[in-house]
């Protein structure tokens, strides 16, 4: 089963952006890499249930296992150890990092509340985009009923882009809706 937005990018994405940007070749124009989904759950220090049960949401939302990942300095305000488990990671390639950027724009993105369009200063500079979503509830495979807190994630897209411009153009031609 191909995908959608992979086949739109092979044949409308790529050759528009070869235009706008005057590419010499295919393997010039930006692509998208890699998506990491991140959850950071501070309260796993008191209650490591938490931290189970966000594993097991981010592993619903990206459809594979998340990645614990562990606290790298001590912080005696916070009372953490090194080495403690604070957060999950998921990093999502090919056939299904399409799946999910089509998921996330079309379905998640228009679910958040008072949605007027994604930030346009969220670039790193290298062509990276970073997007914060306050609820986990936006996704469709996460049951209400189910959830004992509401707990953000962030979001990263990693392209092959040189700048934010080229970026930018990616991610709206493949639909991200930027605020205008």
């Amino acid at each position: 089963m191909a995908n959608a937005l992979k086949e739109r990018y092979d044949s409308e994405i790529t050759p528009s952006m070869m235009e706008k940007f005057n590419y010499t070749s295919i393997m010039q124009t930006p692509k998208i890499e890699k998506v990491v989904l991140n959850m950071g759950v501070g309260d796993a220090i008191a209650n490591s249930k938490n931290l189970d049960e966000a594993v097991e949401e981010l592993g619903l939302i990206s459809g594979q296992k998340p990645l614990i990942t562990k606290a790298k300095k001590s912080i005696a305000g916070f009372r953490l150890r090194e080495g403690m488990s604070i957060g999950a990671k998921v990093t999502i390639r090919g056939d299904r990092m399409y799946d999910f950027l089509d998921k996330l724009i079309n379905v998640a993105l228009p679910r958040v509340r008072d949605f007027r369009g994604v930030s346009t200063r969220s670039f790193d500079g290298r062509g990276n985009y970073t997007l914060g979503l306050k609820e986990q509830l936006v996704f469709p495979e996460i049951d209400y009923d189910k959830v004992n807190k509401i707990r953000g994630l962030d979001v990263v897209i990693v392209t092959t882009a040189n700048s934010d411009e080229e970026s930018r153009e990616l991610l709206s031609q493949i639909g991200m809706p930027f605020t205008k």
